[in-house]
């Protein structure tokens, strides 16, 4: 057995493994970089390492320095967590040349398995269902483009050394073919160093059921049932589940079966997932899923299936590293229940699903939920890396149970701080169609404007966070503090979204408020259970931060507390300054100075987390400069190009 293992990753994945190593009597080493000098998964670990600069190429894609790491702790193997060389088949080369054990498949399985063309020839050969499509090295436009119309539109162009959605465009019509499969081609360019693509046939409605498998080296391989990813919003998976709804015990043993023999046909050691597309036009069919791609390694879901199997990966990853056989035979692998995952992240969803930053003023899990999670209140997240907070995670004995648990869990889940998408899972773990198990890829898109309705708080939501915010929630203090004044009354203003609200506060006696908003006045009274805002109970409790206020009533309502006696100036946006909506880097320029732009006109490409982001004009004008520079790095709120108003003809 493994006696110490070197962690190579950071985040929750790096606590996860963590706590499972620390159950099995291993000792652990972490390593880090600057940015993650006071992170969670170093706290956790019996030592640290570490590696360099914020960048991941200073640090966690560093293979040498996670080597040298691993040599110099007395590590005796190395577990890859998920992303950054997880998947990297040099990076398997060097820690086995260095003597140490890699926790995953050989660097030959995932060579196999890492470009999707030859994985399908592969898969093929194996007698797993690929779907239609072009895989070939010839990757001139002109040859691509007679594929898409001999496999017939649409069909969806990707990456062969791609994943998370990179390098992946949908293409409806002929006449839109190039444009698409230039921007893939360069997409796939900067996130994987390799341009080429794969056209195949899109499955008008699909959804994405993948195959849990594990191998071991004496040859003995099984799967641990299937999760559907099908709720995904850009090829990003959002709540992921197992089993997969309406799945049948026939269609069951055929992907699993499918699923083993594509990792047998690698001799896969390990941890894997065997990812399928599946026509649910009508229903779940044995003869209707075909091979997309194998994942070799851990992946993000894999608690869905621990939580129905009732089986730890992570301990089966270092059972089988250590030279044990697979713990269980296919027969001997349970199902129970049913489980749900939902990740949550700091970014902000009406914005486009834009990554966020901020400290963690404050953060409360529910006790419903098992919550993965790499942060803690008071940390940062940072914008070097995944914005992700934490996996919320439930079980139940059914589909609907598990269901109502886990949106239970979210609307008791706290967090204030920065912005994240606990108001889109929420509405999306109630949403009709997903309730009732009719899932696919596109669920998403098509009630995205439902999902990501932003409306505006309650006088009752207003009235809690002005409570809040004037000390009131501590009665006595409270009281106290009002009794200073000349009066009674308080004016506490308030500020969301660059809407202000100005709440009227009047101390009626010891636990009694009278308060006002925009004309609505209700009577609050303290009791031992909260507020009573009027005649109904406070919509949710409210927690002070640096400078705001949140109200967690549905989803988090943070409002900003302005010093009354620094306003002034006219904040307003015009539209001239085009600003970065997040940290990244400046990819291209669309224009220069003196050219004329209309409304919605593409300005400049921005790269950030691997993902380009078109920034668009708001309205008509002329470009007056270009402020900075492409493959310029720049923080959010960093103007780009300044525009005025158009000259008018003499």
């Amino acid at each position: 057995m493994i006696r110490k293992l070197l962690i190579a990753n950071r985040g929750e994945i790096a606590c996860r493994i963590i706590r499972t190593a620390r159950g099995m009597g291993i000792s652990t080493v972490a390593v880090y970089s600057d940015a993650d000098a006071g992170a969670l998964h170093v706290e956790m670990a019996d030592e640290a390492v570490h590696l360099g600069g914020s960048a991941p190429a200073e640090s966690y894609l560093d293979g040498a320095k996670i080597v040298a790491a691993a040599q110099a702790s007395g590590a005796e193997a190395v577990h890859p967590g998920y992303g950054f060389l997880s998947e990297n088949p040099e990076f398997v080369e060097a820690v086995e040349a260095a003597g140490l054990v890699f926790v995953g498949p050989s660097a030959r399985a995932i060579r196999q398995m890492g470009l999707k063309d030859a994985a399908k020839r592969l898969m093929a050969e194996a007698g797993v269902p690929v779907v239609p499509g072009y895989h070939g090295a010839d990757q001139s436009p002109e040859l691509l483009a007679a594929e898409a119309g001999r496999i017939g539109y649409p069909v969806l162009i990707k990456a062969v050394a791609g994943g998370g959605g990179k390098g992946m465009r949908r293409v409806e019509y002929a006449e839109d073919f190039g444009e698409a499969l230039a921007s893939a081609q360069a997409e796939a360019r900067t996130a994987f160093g390799n341009s080429d693509v794969l056209v195949e046939k899109y499955v008008s409605r699909p959804r994405h059921i993948e195959i849990q498998v594990f191998g071991d080296a004496h040859g003995g391989a099984v799967h641990l049932h299937e999760r559907d990813c099908s709720l995904q919003r850009r090829h990003q998976k959002v709540i992921e589940e197992a089993p997969a709804p309406g799945m049948t015990a026939e269609m069951r043993a055929a992907m699993g079966a499918a699923a083993v023999r594509a990792a047998q046909a690698i001799g896969y050691v390990g941890a894997g997932t065997v990812e399928f597309i599946v026509d649910g036009s009508d229903g779940l069919r044995s003869d209707g899923f075909w091979f997309m791609e194998m994942n070799t390694r851990l992946q993000v879901e894999h608690p869905v299936t621990e939580a129905v199997t009732g089986q730890d990966l992570v301990e089966w990853q270092l059972r089988v590293a250590s030279g044990e056989p697979v713990p269980l035979t296919q027969a001997e692998i349970p199902l129970n229940g049913h489980a749900f995952e939902a990740r949550l992240y700091a970014e902000d969803v009406p914005a486009g699903f834009l990554p966020a930053t901020g400290r963690l003023g404050h953060l409360l899990f529910s006790d419903l939920a098992r919550n993965d999670s790499g942060v803690r209140e008071g940390d940062e997240i940072s914008p070097w890396y995944d914005p992700m907070i934490a996996k919320v995670v439930t079980h139940g004995p059914s589909r609907a149970v598990a269901l109502a648990r886990l949106s239970r869990a979210l609307e008791q889940t706290e967090v204030g701080g920065t912005v994240t998408n606990i108001a889109f899972l929420e509405a999306l773990s109630r949403h009709g169609e997903f309730a009732a198990g009719r899932v696919d890829t596109g669920l998403i898109d098509r009630d995205l404007s439902m999902l990501v309705t932003e409306a505006a708080p309650g006088a009752a939501v207003v009235i809690r966070a002005a409570l809040a915010a004037s000390g009131l929630d501590d009665a006595a203090e409270g009281v106290a503090g009002f009794s200073l004044w000349a009066s009674l009354e308080r004016d506490v203003l308030l500020e969301r979204g660059g809407e202000q609200y100005a709440v009227r506060l009047a101390v009626r006696g010891p636990g009694r408020v009278r308060a006002q908003v925009e004309g609505e006045v209700l009577e609050c009274r303290r009791g031992a259970g909260g507020w009573l805002i009027g005649e109904a109970r406070e919509p949710g409790p409210a927690r002070r931060l640096a400078g705001a206020v949140v109200v967690f009533a549905g989803q988090p309502w943070e409002f900003a507390l302005p010093d009354p006696l620094a306003r002034g100036g006219d904040a307003a946006g015009t539209g001239n300054i085009v600003e970065a909506p997040m940290p990244g880097l400046l990819r291209e320029v669309l224009v220069e100075a003196g050219q004329a732009v209309g409304k919605g006109d593409r300005l400049a490409v921005l790269e950030a987390m691997k993902m380009e982001h078109a920034l668009m004009a708001e309205r008509e004008g002329v470009v007056e400069v270009v402020l900075v520079a492409p493959g310029s790095q720049v923080a959010a709120h960093d103007p780009l190009i300044r525009l005025v108003e158009e000259a008018a003809e003499t």
